[in-house]
């Protein structure tokens, strides 16, 4: 065998180098370009020496010497790729029969994604309308996906290749999922097969979809009713935004974080479960005291070693609102205080 797995390659028509990843059969090489996976004719690859040991070598012109200050940084090289949709592409794969003709033996499936984005999927095979074949998965943007091998006589059971697409992350603009599908009539596959072996081209493709498709306005607002529906039959309460503050629990300047002041409960708590509770009804009344506008606030989380005022001081170098705050001697609280103030 002239080729292996592994070797590299020469693209004759265009004058790459790739490596030889796969064996298809005794005329046809899967081989890698720059991480892009394609299939080859033998006859179009050969191996590189010759073009390495024939080209001129070019000799690097001699560096004009540059101060630190001169140095421009040099921008990263980008490879643009075209964005077409997603595909699905059939690979035949040849052999010669026993009186020299060319014929198909099978058929490899891939999923082709020429766009910028990733998706969950579910495939499914059908002959004759009923399953045989299912796989579930992830595509990422511009990648190519194996799919499996069918048969090349198993065509005449007229196959349908079925496809449900989620885009991740989800989002609210654009459709939950979209179905695609792809039926291949016995004539019509045979034309395409002698259009490649005339072309002498070794794939085909099918398009699944172009764009993924937006969400209509009037889904956005039927989706949005659902979910208020939904939540009012668990027992939400619904109010209107412009009376909202006045069914909020009021705010308190100070709030007391001892785990006594909290339940009654609390010595059948662990100490994770004690400062999750703490830390819990801190969220709550910080995010009341900002809701009613409260120029700052004071905690009550005791001295002890420390822990719930740490795991407090973090929580307040996070969030934006906050202008300062300070732990210092108080009167009332001693050390066991921090007074927080926000930004008007």
């Amino acid at each position: 065998m002239k080729y292996q797995i592994g070797d590299i390659v020469l693209i004759l028509h265009s004058n790459e180098e790739a490596t030889v990843v796969d064996i298809i059969n005794d005329k046809m090489l899967l081989v890698d370009v720059k991480g892009v996976s394609f299939p080859v004719y033998k006859d179009q690859v050969d191996f590189p020496y010759f073009k390495r040991f024939t080209e001129k070598k070019i000799q690097p012109a001699k560096k004009e010497r540059k101060f630190i200050d001169d140095v421009r940084k040099e921008k990263p090289a980008t490879v643009k790729k075209d964005a077409d949709g997603m595909w699905l592409t059939f690979l035949p794969v040849m052999d010669m029969d026993e009186f020299g003709d060319v014929v198909v033996e099978e058929l490899k499936l891939h999923l082709v994604n020429h766009t910028e984005a990733t998706y969950t999927f579910v495939y499914k095979l059908h002959y004759f309308g009923k399953p045989d074949f299912e796989l579930k998965n992830t595509v990422r943007p511009f990648e190519d996906f194996y799919l499996h091998d069918i048969d090349f006589e198993d065509l005449n059971d007229s196959p349908s290749f079925e496809f449900d697409f989620t885009l991740q992350p989800p989002d609210k603009t654009k459709q939950p999922h979209y179905e695609a599908m792809v039926k291949l009539k016995p004539k019509q596959l045979f034309a395409k097969i002698e259009e490649l072996k005339q072309k002498n081209q070794a794939t085909f493709s099918q398009l699944l979809f172009a764009q993924y498709p937006d969400r209509t306005y009037e889904e956005q607002v039927e989706s949005d009713s659902l979910q208020l529906h939904k939540l009012a039959k668990k027992g939400f309460k619904m109010y209107e935004a412009s009376k909202a503050r006045q069914h909020m629990e009021p705010a308190r300047s100070v709030v007391d974080l001892h785990i006594e002041k909290l339940t009654d409960d609390w010595k059948r708590m662990s100490n994770y479960e004690i400062v999750g509770l703490q830390l819990k009804t801190f969220e709550k009344y910080y995010e009341l005291a900002l809701y009613h506008h409260l120029p700052s606030f004071i905690v009550i989380h005791g001295v002890g070693e420390g822990v719930l005022r740490d795991e407090i001081h973090g929580i307040l170098r996070l969030k934006k609102e906050v202008k300062s705050f300070v732990n210092q001697y108080h009167p009332s609280f001693g050390y066991g205080a921090t007074e927080i103030f926000f930004s008007m």
